[in-house]
Formats: C-alpha cells, sequence, structure tokens
C-alpha cells in the first residue's frame, strides 16, 4: 500500500463520509446508498476506491456485500489507523463536515432501529416453538453460567460461533474472546444476529454466512470453536467435528453444547432435528475419532431434557481417517 494511494482515495467527500460511517458498524453497501442518498452503482465504485487503497474491505453474504474499516490483518494497519484518526480530527476541527457526519449518523441510526424491529419481528413469529422446547430443558441462564465456567480456566482467544443464530453466544463471550466469528447458514438468522451485535466494535466481531461441512476458513484459524444447540441439525456429525479440528489451532478447544440422547421423535418434524441427542460413548467417540482429547462433561439434568457440556482440547496431530 503506498502513501499517496490513501490520499489520493481519500480525496472525495463522498470517501470521507464512508469512512466516518465504516468508523461505527459494518454496513451492506445498499445501507450505505441509503444513508447517503446515492445510487448503489455510485457507491459501489466509491466503496471499490477504498478497498483498493486498503482503507476498508468487503465481504459477500448470499447476495448482500457488505463493507468495513480494513481489519489489522491488511498491509500498513498503522496507516489505516492514521487515516481514522485524521478523519476524527478533521470533524471535530470542522463544524460542515462535522454537521454532515451528524447527518449520517441519525439515518444510520434510523437504519439500526429498522433492523431491531426486524429482529423482533422475527422473534415474535417464532416464539411459540422456541417457548415449546425451553420448557423441556434448563434455562437459559443456567446454561450459560454452566458454559461460561466450563470455559473459565483458559482464555478463548480468536472464536468461531458456529451456528450463531440470534447471536447470543458471540454477545456471551464478547469481552472475553480477542475476536469473534459468527457464522451461521441462514441469512435471515444473520440479519437477527446482526440486530443483536451491532452495537458491539466492529473489529471484534464479525458475521459470516456458511456451512459447518465446510467452513470458509484456513487451518488453525482458531482457538476456540463453540457448537450451541447447532450439533443436532448434523446429517454427519464425525465430518462436521473434523471441519472444526482443522480450523482450530494444535492445543485450541471445541465446546459442544447439545441434548443428551432421547426418545422425542417429534423433534424431527417440528424443530428439523435430524439428531435426537448424543449419548455419552457416541458423544465422546465422534470427539477422539475427529481429533480431540474429550474433557470432562458437564449434565444439565433440572428438565425433561437433558443438557451436556462438552469440552474437549485438539490434539498436536490429527488422524486422517478415510470417510
Amino acid at each position: 500500500m503506498r502513501t499517496e494511494t490513501i490520499f489520493r482515495a481519500l480525496a472525495d467527500p463522498t470517501r470521507l463520509r464512508i469512512m466516518r460511517l465504516l468508523d461505527s458498524m459494518e454496513l451492506a453497501v445498499g445501507e450505505v446508498a441509503q444513508v447517503l442518498a446515492q445510487s448503489q452503482p455510485r457507491v459501489s465504485r466509491h466503496i471499490g476506491i477504498l478497498c483498493d487503497a486498503g482503507l476498508a474491505e468487503r465481504r459477500r453474504e448470499g447476495s448482500w456485500t457488505f463493507v468495513r474499516t480494513a481489519s489489522a490483518a491488511q498491509n500498513e494497519p498503522s496507516l489505516v489507523a492514521a487515516a481514522q484518526r485524521l478523519l476524527s480530527s478533521a470533524e471535530k476541527a470542522d463544524d460542515q463536515f462535522s454537521e454532515i457526519c451528524a447527518t449520517d449518523r441519525r439515518k444510520l441510526a434510523e437504519i439500526r432501529e429498522a433492523r431491531e424491529a426486524e429482529a423482533q419481528s422475527y422473534f415474535a413469529r417464532h416464539a411459540d416453538d422456541w417457548d415449546a422446547l425451553r420448557r423441556l430443558h434448563s434455562s437459559d441462564e443456567k446454561i450459560e453460567q454452566a458454559l461460561a465456567e466450563a470455559l473459565e480456566p483458559a482464555g478463548l482467544g480468536r472464536l468461531l460461533d458456529i451456528g450463531t443464530g440470534t447471536g447470543r453466544m458471540a454477545e456471551l463471550f464478547a469481552e472475553r474472546a480477542d475476536h469473534i466469528v459468527a457464522l451461521d447458514k441462514s441469512l435471515a438468522m444473520l440479519r437477527v444476529a446482526r440486530a443483536k451485535l451491532q452495537n458491539l466494535p466492529a473489529e471484534r466481531v464479525e458475521l459470516v454466512q456458511g456451512d459447518f461441512g465446510a467452513l470458509p476458513f484456513q487451518a488453525s484459524s482458531f482457538d476456540t470453536v463453540l457448537f450451541h444447540q447447532v450439533l443436532h441439525f448434523a446429517q454427519a456429525p464425525r465430518d462436521v467435528l473434523r471441519e472444526a479440528a482443522r480450523v482450530l489451532r494444535p492445543g485450541g478447544r471445541i465446546a459442544i453444547v447439545d441434548f443428551a440422547a432421547h426418545q422425542h421423535e417429534e423433534f424431527r418434524e417440528r424443530y428439523a432435528h435430524v439428531r435426537l441427542g448424543f449419548d455419552e460413548a457416541q458423544m465422546r467417540g465422534l470427539l477422539t475419532e475427529a481429533g480431540f482429547a474429550p474433557q470432562a462433561t458437564t449434565a444439565l439434568e433440572d428438565g425433561e431434557l437433558v443438557v451436556k457440556i462438552w469440552i474437549a482440547d485438539r490434539k498436536e496431530q490429527v488422524r486422517k481417517v478415510a470417510s
């Protein structure tokens, strides 16, 4: 990245406004266009210039493209940080620029409110089904406390929350992890999670669309992988756990929160569960075969459905087994 490229990228009032918006949160390109009251193709061109200069980065999520301030992984992150500080100082010193930025943020607040309303509507449509399931097991509070205690002895580092759903686990561990990637296959759920997580620092939490059977990450990318009430949707949990082992660094940890084996066959139709929970021997076998060393299991048994928390460490060497 060359210094002159950055300054050329910033030599436009629209791109200055975009950079100040991205300082607040990650946004869809369409949302940026909405705030700026400009066409999406025009805004996309401006964003392309910022990305080419290394000041911003884009990612696809289904048919949407999101943009955020460039992460520290970009080349010469000190120049990006310096540009951000310069724009912050300019906003304080330039009354006209300050008013433009304030107006943009008011429009951005309206977008946030719309996201919250969409999330509440989604919850309302599914509340009866979720509440019926919750009544059969320990309270969410007890499960979350037990999970936090099980993960307490060591730091979380880079955390991958697989099947993030509403984003609750990412929200719960946001202060303890260095960085969280919240992954879900459903775009609808990612929109719900985005509403829940939008007030967290954009550089701390990243939302990604992807499938747990083919994680879109390089090997040894994470220190902790979490499956919270997700693995029972897997057609082939063995393969899913092998994929989790691939993206974990040696010595990293996996945490699985799921049901113990049960006989509620109706869950397959009503909730789309593929697996009716997991018994202890089955889970420990799956973990061992995938390259993990299982630790002690926590069981919450104060409901019709028993919820278990399995913790395991990734072995230094993972033996490859033919599928």
